[in-house]
């Protein structure tokens, strides 16, 4: 018996499948429960018609995904502001959320479980990827700067006050291997 699948079954098939299986099987099982229909002609061109519609239905929705993603590669540079710790590392970390805010403030109505981005834990330059279909996906670059730029020159400034006393210190080994010899 050849029947037409209209839902994913386990060991047989997927979705608008047509698959042959044993006639018991059919009419005591996946017809009765609406799993399948019988592939008559009536059925296969409706298949056929369904598919088209759904062909042409995806195409569309992959173009519009494209024309999004091409006018977030335009977009203005994301910048975002953190707390961040004397040596640069912020607190907390940079996530999705961050990024979808950032991208609605431009315009951009983007859901944060599309925006894929790693641990950012830092400041610096980063990238986001933005996966409008299974097909196109965007790169977002963003920078995630301290707030009001003042932690991060805190810890530019006790990065090089150790410098010295580091210097001190070695100088002070050089010298008393000096008196020793």
């Amino acid at each position: 018996m050849k029947i037409i699948l209209k839902e994913n079954v386990h060991g047989l098939g997927f979705k608008d499948d047509v698959v042959n299986i044993r006639d018991g099987y059919g009419r005591n099982f996946l017809i009765p429960t609406g799993k399948a229909v019988i592939a008559s002609k009536s059925a296969l061109r409706s298949l056929e018609e369904d598919l088209k519609q759904r062909a042409h239905k995806l195409e569309k929705i992959k173009a519009e995904a494209q024309e999004l993603a091409d006018k977030l590669s335009k977009i203005k540079p994301i910048t975002i502001e953190v707390k961040v710790s004397g040596n640069g590392v912020i607190y907390g970390s940079v996530n999705n959320i961050h990024i979808a805010d950032a991208l609605k403030e431009q315009g951009f109505e983007i859901e944060r479980k599309a925006i894929v981005l790693k641990d950012v834990k830092q400041v610096g330059e980063y990238t986001a990827i933005v996966r409008l279909h299974k097909d196109v996906s965007a790169e977002i670059p963003f920078s995630v700067i301290a707030e009001g730029g003042v932690a991060a020159e805190k810890g530019e400034k006790a990065s090089t006050e150790v410098e010295p006393e580091a210097e001190k210190e070695a100088d002070n080994t050089v010298e008393s291997a000096d008196v020793e010899a």
